[in-house]
This record gives structure tokens, C-alpha cells and sequence, in this order.
């Protein structure tokens, strides 16, 4: 089975801090909302070399949802991509965040690379003992400066390491 490298938006893709200059200021309209996010390009390039070099999908994990593929990956260079489906926002039973339980059923037992800037212990744990998960990294990427070298470097030895990684 392919691994699933699944991706976050606001706090990963579009930090909430202070911009480096290598980020581009856009402003995205979603229904009757207007956002203004901060892309850097050079993340688009960088996933995908990421997904290649291990054999990996990527998908969205974000509430964005649709609109990421609207929105967000034209902007970074990425092709559209699969959505992890949000769904209702539901209850917690562990403390895990709302996303958890949703980002679980997509999965199904696909071994996962998760960014994203809320994970937490919480969530490990509720993947692990309610949905009965093992092979899966939660990577927390701190929301004030976003995605990282050092993140996708830690996906790339953990999929490599792990026996995961299909790419060349």
C-alpha cells in the first residue's frame, strides 16, 4: 500500500507568525469570506519531491478541504490532490482534535505522514488505541513559522526507515 503524506494549510502551509521573505501574500475568497494567506511556492516543489522520492500520495488534511486544491495548491504548484473529507465536527473522546477521527477513516490502515500545526499526544493516542493504527507519523509543525526542512526531512527518514518509502 502507498504511503499517504497527509497535508494542513493554515499554521503548516500558511503560517500564522511572521512570513520569511520567501512567502507571497494572497488574498482567497471562500463563499462570502475573504482570507488572506501566506504561500511560499517553493513547498509545492518540495512535497512533491518528497512524495516521489518515497512513493507516497499526497493528500489534504484541512478544512479547507475542496478549496485547498482551489486555492492553495495552484498557488504553491501543486496538482490537484485528494481531500480528507471533515465531515461533522465530532465529539472527542480521548482529547484528540476534530480532524482526528476523520483523517482515521480516510486512512483506513495505509501507513500516514501527518503535518500539521494541533497534533498532539492526544491524537497519537486516540489513533493508536481507538482506531487500532501503528503505522503512522504525526509531524507538529509550530504555526508561527510553518513547514520546515527539518519536517520533511523527518518524514523522509521515518517512511525510508520504516520500510514505507516505494520511490527510487
Amino acid at each position: 500500500m502507498k504511503p499517504l503524506l497527509l497535508v494542513d494549510v493554515d499554521g503548516v502551509l500558511n503560517p500564522f507568525g511572521r512570513p520569511d521573505p520567501g512567502f507571497r501574500r494572497y488574498r482567497c475568497t471562500v463563499g462570502h469570506e475573504v482570507y488572506t494567506v501566506h504561500l511560499n511556492p517553493r513547498h509545492g516543489a518540495r512535497l512533491l519531491e518528497l512524495a516521489i522520492a518515497t512513493g507516497a500520495e499526497l493528500a489534504w488534511a484541512t478544512t479547507w478541504e475542496d478549496h485547498a486544491n482551489e486555492w492553495i495548491g495552484p498557488r504553491i504548484g501543486l496538482p490537484e490532490l485528494p481531500v480528507v473529507p471533515m465531515g461533522p465536527v465530532l465529539g472527542s473522546d480521548m482529547g484528540e482534535m476534530f480532524k482526528t477521527p476523520h483523517v482515521a477513516a480516510y486512512v483506513e490502515r495505509r501507513p500516514f505522514v501527518w503535518f500539521d500545526d494541533q497534533v498532539r499526544w492526544e491524537d497519537e493516542n486516540f489513533l493508536r488505541e481507538r482506531q487500532g493504527l501503528d503505522d503512522f507519523l504525526l509531524v507538529h509543525v509550530d504555526p508561527r513559522g510553518g513547514l520546515t526542512s527539518e519536517h520533511l526531512a523527518r518524514a523522509h527518514r521515518w517512511l525510508t526507515l520504516s520500510g514505507f518509502s516505494q520511490g527510487a
